[in-house]
């Protein structure tokens, strides 16, 4: 008897599992740098020719679309050990 694999090109539903949990590992640890560059004192206005008030309100946005680039350079680790403990706690209930 002859048996062949159909290979759909579709994700298996543990290929989604496992990029919806690496995702929101990364999610995590971009969080997590935008806080640490916030305490490190980036995004916070100038005292001379800084751009004032909308300065201010938009810093915001550009410590996290940091933090972000910086996750997807590799980052600090913290999303494949953030992953890692996910996938595992998943097994382990699933």
């Amino acid at each position: 008897m002859i048996t062949t694999s159909i290979h759909t090109g579709l994700p298996s539903s543990a290929d989604h599992h496992d990029t919806s949990l690496r995702a929101a590992a990364a999610k995590l640890e971009a969080a997590f740098l935008a806080e640490m560059l916030k305490s490190a004192g980036l995004g916070e206005s100038r005292d001379a020719f800084g751009g004032g008030a909308g300065e201010d309100q938009f810093s915001s946005f550009l410590v996290q679309a940091q933090a972000e680039k910086m996750v997807q350079a590799g980052g600090i680790g913290l999303a494949e050990a953030l992953f890692e403990s996910l996938k595992e706690r998943s097994h382990e209930t699933g």
